[in-house]
């Protein structure tokens, strides 16, 4: 209060005192809560609230994202440097000269505050037998499995796959490579063998489960692997750890897991990594083209996805944060494992699918694992919306702050039912925007000022230190709210990739290119909002528009539906070959969401 004290001493007349101390007073109001919310705004200049806290992270950019990363990371050695960035070059450098250990900024700085505190709740896909890690738990876990790695060979540096379900032994695996200075590829493991070896062909080691399980089925994940490393030559050796109780054949690459991991210590030292040192490869789903391995990096990354889980979903200690996506998306990643574990949360880890044993299944484990947060995919809330309220009304959802929407834009219809039957109209709807390449949450109702209006199906606001910009073919700014052109970031954030995997030119030629001096975001139209609806319906009418021209009706079956990954993005890429009449080209479609969705002709041509 020194300052409402300094104010009130400098006035003259009592009157006059009344109305500056008020003033003040009402000054100090704004900037405590401001504060309140984010500690390191009270050294922010003129920032009161949180229009004005936005403008100072883009304006103060190396200011605001230094006090950030000096206050939310630990830090082995200070960085020296804020950014170093020329998007000309793509070259993107966030804290050079900064020393630290990922693992250790999730795990080990928690263990020494709050131990017991649960880190993972794992949602098996059998309901009901959850099972809980603590912080010094998965500590434990994850040193013994460094360890193991180690004595396999395993270096600072090497690439390490992971073809595992979502997992306590798949977060820490992850969180292993960090430690040890390992870089961890993990591909979701639902992908073909061919998809998988696509992914794999840089690593000697590959991390598997002998079955998946989800939604009441058993995929044999090890067979998988084993098909796929026979064109990867590379891989000389696949860690093999027991989902169910039934073996699989074991040659003299594969490692038992979890046998050979009990005979390791609980304590393994870290590796100091520098900031832009290799944290993980992850490549795209495939559902634009040929899948790209983009590249993240140690600090900038960690700092952006812990921001951005806090201050979006406006998480609180003690909150249950329900990412409901595969930690072999980005989602899982940035808002499964590490946002959450770098900022102390409570994380769910879900292995089974919306509607098994039946369309209750994610308001069930709200209610009995008391989900504070839940984060999940339009497909599912469309798909859920279907079976009707009663499935929702069930259960007890009281627990629930705030329902998050990711994977692709959320239409109408879809947003309204989830705010108002599954959050009760109590809980904000967060539309999120963003991409692999982005790290994390780009643009998103939230954070915002108190009460700020949020439009259904509307990302609406930039996160903090992002300045969207909607660009013509000239490369000039749009102003009009119905314009359509080119969505691009004019400044680099810690969070973005810094290159593709061994093709820094098509990085660069892809992001950069299009509109010097920007980072191509997506071509839009009206602004950021794309409502999925509208979409759907233009390329269904183009799809059909073009079949319609080389087949007739008797040879074809044109879907209502369009196709997706899982992760609920349309696949444009088959959506593109059946257009140019290229049906026989479609590529890998292990990713496909609804198999039912792509059948064959009288010929034997595949359609959709």
């Amino acid at each position: 209060m020194w300052s409402l004290w300094r104010c009130s001493s400098m006035t003259g007349s009592s009157a006059f005192t009344n109305v500056r101390v008020f003033k003040c007073f009402r000054q100090f109001v704004k900037n405590y809560n401001i504060s309140a919310r984010m500690p390191e705004a009270i050294a922010f200049q003129g920032v009161s609230d949180h229009s004005g806290l936005h403008k100072f992270s883009v304006n103060e950019s190396e200011t605001f994202w230094g006090a950030l990363a000096s206050q939310r990371l630990s830090w082995i050695s200070p960085f020296n440097t804020v950014q170093n960035c020329n998007f000309s070059q793509g070259k993107i450098k966030w804290f050079e000269g900064g020393k630290l250990n990922v693992s250790v900024n999730c795990l080990d700085r928690h263990v020494h505050t709050c131990p017991e505190r649960v880190a993972l709740i794992w949602e098996r896909d059998e309901p009901g037998t959850e099972v809980k890690f603590t912080y010094r738990e998965l500590l434990e876990l994850t040193c013994r499995l460094g360890n193991l790695l180690k004595r396999l060979g395993v270096r600072r540096g090497d690439c390490v796959t992971l073809y595992m379900p979502s997992c306590p032994l798949a977060v820490a695996s992850m969180l292993a490579c960090a430690r040890i200075g390992a870089v961890h590829n993990v591909v979701f493991a639902g992908f073909s063998a061919e998809a998988l070896a696509d992914r794999i062909r840089d690593s000697d080691t590959v991390i598997t489960v002998n079955q998946g399980v989800r939604g009441g089925k058993v995929i044999d994940l090890k067979r998988t692997v084993d098909q796929a490393v026979q064109n990867c030559p590379s891989v000389q050796q696949v860690l093999v750890a027991m989902r169910t109780e039934n073996s699989v054949a074991m040659t003299d690459r594969d490692v038992p897991l979890e046998e050979e991991m009990m005979k390791e210590d609980v304590v393994c030292e870290p590796v100091t990594m520098d900031s832009e040192d290799v944290l993980f490869l992850l490549y795209t789903s495939g559902s634009t083209g040929k899948p790209k391995g983009l590249v993240h990096t140690q600090a900038g990354y960690l700092l952006y996805a812990a921001v951005t889980h806090r201050y979006v979903f406006s998480y609180q200690d003690g909150d249950v944060f329900g990412c409901m996506a595969d930690i072999g998306w980005i989602t899982g990643h940035s808002y499964g494992v590490y946002g959450p574990l770098c900022n102390g949360g409570t994380t769910v880890l879900f292995e089974s699918t919306p509607v098994y044993p039946d369309p209750g299944r994610y308001w069930e484990t709200v209610q009995r694992l008391g989900i504070s947060q839940f984060y999940g995919a339009p497909t599912a809330i469309r798909l859920l919306l279907k079976y009707g309220d009663e499935w929702v009304q069930k259960y007890d959802r009281s627990c629930l702050k705030t329902l998050g929407s990711v994977g692709e834009p959320i239409n109408r219809e879809a947003w309204e039912w989830y705010h108002r039957v599954v959050g009760g109209g109590r809980c904000p709807v967060i539309d999120t925007w963003w991409q692999t390449e982005t790290g994390g949450i780009c643009i998103a109702p939230r954070p915002s000022d108190p009460d700020a209006e949020i439009i259904p199906g509307m990302a609406m606001r930039p996160f903090y230190g992002i300045k969207p910009a909607l660009l013509d073919a000239k490369g000039e700014v749009l102003h009009a709210h119905d314009s359509t052109g080119a969505l691009c970031i004019s400044m680099a954030w810690p969070g973005m990739a810094r290159t593709i995997h061994n093709d820094h030119q098509r990085f660069i030629e892809t992001y950069f290119q299009p509109y010097p001096g920007v980072y191509v975001f997506v071509v839009l139209k009206k602004g950021v909002e794309v409502q999925e609806d509208v979409l759907a319906q233009q390329l269904r009418e183009m799809v059909s528009r073009n079949i319609a021209k080389y087949a007739s009706p008797d040879y074809i079956q044109v879907v209502g539906r369009l196709p997706k990954t899982r992760s609920g993005k349309i696949m444009r890429r088959v959506l593109r070959k059946v257009v140019e009449r290229k049906t026989d080209d479609l590529g890998d479609l292990s990713t496909l969401d609804d198999s039912e969705l792509i059948f064959h002709d009288k010929k034997g041509t595949l359609v959709t």
